[in-house]
């Protein structure tokens, strides 16, 4: 959604908040109740952070708690090992990835939670447009990993609330 329809609806409905990095709008009456378990949102680089923002708010909006790391992507291992005990508490992860898509599996390698995998459409080198990530993760020898759509944030954070639901109602 492009600012000047958000600030057109905002203004309609001064209730309504536009999340400008996840480029999303939200309209609550009365903010649902905290279930508990964690749905943590990992980004392989900076350029993925639209994405997981979108994934963020949507799995906030239906009364998850969220954690991000961001930038914790393989091409740095050790920035994901430094949050490994993190991750290993969460109930469920969204990895948020774009080049080769390699996070999912590594993170699926390391913990034993549902990953839902985001192949995003940006990056540099040949990603051709999100593809090459999709078909990475299509491909992850981690087991537990579920792939959503290219660029699909809010179908990833549906996706955990409702896994989030079943463990934690």
């Amino acid at each position: 959604m492009n600012e000047p329809i958000a600030e057109a609806f905002v203004d309609a409905f001064p209730q309504a908040q536009y999340h400008t990095p996840a480029q999303c709008l939200t309209l609550t009456h009365q903010p649902l109740p905290k279930r508990s378990g964690t749905i943590l949102i990992a980004t392989g680089g900076t350029s993925d952070m639209p994405v997981a923002e979108e994934a963020a708010v949507t799995a906030d909006f239906m009364g998850n708690h969220v954690e991000k790391h961001y930038d914790i992507g393989v091409a740095g291992l050790n920035r994901l090992l430094a949050k490994l005990p993190s991750l290993r508490q969460a109930q469920v992860i969204i990895a948020v990835a774009g080049m080769e898509g390699a996070l999912p599996s590594v993170i699926a390698g390391l913990v034993d939670k549902p990953i839902i995998a985001v192949p995003t459409s940006v990056g540099y080198g040949a990603h051709f447009e999100g593809l090459a990530s999709l078909l990475g993760m299509l491909n992850s020898c981690g087991s537990g990993v579920t792939v959503v759509n290219i660029d699909n944030g809010f179908g990833a954070a549906f996706a955990a609330n409702r896994i989030n639901r079943t463990l934690n109602p």
